[in-house]
């Protein structure tokens, strides 16, 4: 079968333009293309998901970016306060009416000029793939041709999953994937997608690459042992849960001089009593980030809000055990599958996991093995590619029957 060209659409695209649902689809994208794939990305003129969703940072049209064809359009002004008064209700866990949820959706980042490209131009493409769940570009796009549409949803527990107006969209799509099992458990406890055609396939990750813990204590003079986070680092991703948890650590553990070690963008509220303790390394380059990886005593991945996990990857494929919040189904499933890390649910077990690692070297390094090659088993790009290409496939053939 020769499949006409895929139309990608993401509310914001670019080459370097931060966010794990962003970094996937640039993966997907030019991974597929270098196998044969042709397709195309369709997105706005907003600049990434930090901007003003009302503001075209980009000119619309057709441009090459990074080796793949971009279609921009322009996305519409919106109601910002109206957007703003409900989203502060649902990061709140306060419930909100039908009227709001059409708000939410409503007000959000959106390109009326993209929906009308997608119904207008529907035979072009087999198939369109929108990435990710919660976006106008997302519930829009695909009441604009269900019969071709296929999810990313990227989706985990949050407030935002459970908003009903989104059944009116995903439970129409043709076809859904998931980059885990437990991604796929919660979105179809949520929806009915018992006519819609599912895949866990998981996430590509980037395996050619070296790493040299020596290297990164030469270059930044870290030589005590430390446990390293690695990501954006705001509030949702429960940074300062581990600010909490390595502070108390260093409490109970006078004579211990582990620390701290950040990479990422962002910035964050150290206490004055462990500054010392706490380097922030700011954002760095991939391969500082892969010496990190490989010279931490372990990565700690504290969110619980995940439907994959770069970083954990990183750090398996550098030979190194990961730490993981047992709140998140998906990286403490992981954690299990792979026997390649801990989990902690309170301050005792963050605790009991450090000493563990800390007193037992030999187990530590098997289970940064037992992880590396948990990755090179299921998240090769060519494994990845070639799971996508079939569902794909299948997809298609369905449609046409």
């Amino acid at each position: 079968m020769r499949m006409k060209k895929l139309g990608f659409v993401i509310p914001w695209y670019g080459d370097t333009i931060p966010g794990g649902a962003e970094a996937e689809l640039r993966g997907v994208a030019k991974h597929l293309q270098a196998a044969g794939t042709e397709l195309e990305i369709l997105t706005t003129c907003v600049k990434e998901f930090g901007s003003d969703w009302s503001v075209n940072f980009h000119n619309p049209g057709l441009s090459t970016e990074g080796g793949l064809t971009v279609r921009r359009f322009k996305a519409r002004k919106r109601d910002t306060a109206a957007f703003d008064a409900v989203n502060y209700k649902l990061i709140n866990n306060h419930p909100v009416n039908a009227e709001e949820e059409e708000i939410f959706m409503r007000e959000m980042v959106n390109s009326p000029d993209l929906y009308d490209y997608i119904r207008s131009h529907s035979d072009d493409y087999s198939l369109f793939v929108y990435i990710p769940y919660m976006f106008g570009t997302t519930y829009y796009g695909i009441l604009a041709c269900p019969e071709k549409a296929v999810m990313i949803p990227c989706m985990h527990e949050e407030p935002y999953a459970h908003l009903n107006i989104l059944k009116n969209a995903f439970e129409k799509a043709a076809g859904s994937i998931y980059l885990s099992r437990s991604e796929y458990d919660t979105t179809n406890s949520i929806f009915d997608l018992s006519h819609v055609k599912q895949a866990v396939l998981g996430a590509g990750v980037d395996t050619d690459f070296d790493y040299d813990a020596a290297r990164f204590r030469s270059e930044t003079g870290i030589t005590d042992p430390f446990i390293l986070y690695a990501g954006r680092k705001d509030e949702g991703k429960n940074i300062y849960l581990l600010l909490r948890y390595f502070r108390e650590y260093r409490l109970r553990h006078p004579g211990s001089t582990m620390k701290l070690v950040l990479i990422g963008g962002g910035t964050i509220n150290i206490p004055d009593d462990i500054k010392s303790e706490v380097i922030d390394l700011g954002f760095v380059d991939r391969r500082l980030k892969y010496d990190a990886c490989a010279a931490a005593l372990t990565l700690c991945q504290p969110s619980i809000h995940e439907s994959f996990s770069i970083v954990i990857m990183e750090s398996w494929l550098c030979g190194r055990p990961a730490m993981v919040h047992e709140g998140c189904d998906v990286t403490r499933n992981f954690a299990i599958e792979s026997r390649g890390g801990l989990f902690f649910g309170n301050y005792l077990d963050f605790e009991g996991c450090i000493d563990y690692l800390t007193a037992n070297p030999e187990k530590a390094a098997a289970m940064g093995q037992n992880g590396r090659d948990y990755v090179l088993k299921n998240f090769t790009w060519d494994i990845i590619v070639n799971k996508l290409t079939r569902f794909f496939e299948s997809v298609i053939k369905d449609t046409e029957d």
